[in-house]
């Protein structure tokens, strides 16, 4: 399983090939903070909703600290997605790539 940094998926956000980013925490969660430009899709309503996730993109999984996206991750690899987790989840992008970003 292949893991990004925030400060690295900051980076890559800058990049013309920007990856699908895909929040899999609850809509509660996502209203408190968010990664602009990620997608909702609950944890719970993946297999339901393989179809909203583009397969010819890299996807970049992430939630509050990195388990149930880690998880989801290896779930949507045996699925046959190009799939990256994000370290230490939003908790650790608003410590180490966008300070702006609320903490829970």
């Amino acid at each position: 399983m292949q893991h990004i940094r925030p400060a690295q998926l900051r980076e890559r956000l800058q990049e013309a090939d920007v990856p699908f980013l895909l929040d899999v925490r609850e809509p509660w969660e996502h209203q408190l903070a968010a990664i602009p430009g990620s997608r909702l899709i609950p944890m719970g309503q993946i297999p339901a909703r393989l179809e909203e996730i583009p397969r010819e993109r890299e996807v970049v999984v992430y939630c509050h600290h990195g388990v149930r996206s880690m998880q989801v991750a290896y779930y949507l690899a045996h699925h046959g997605f190009q799939v990256t987790n994000l370290h230490g989840g939003i908790d650790a992008w608003s410590l180490e790539a966008d300070p702006g970003t609320p903490r829970y």
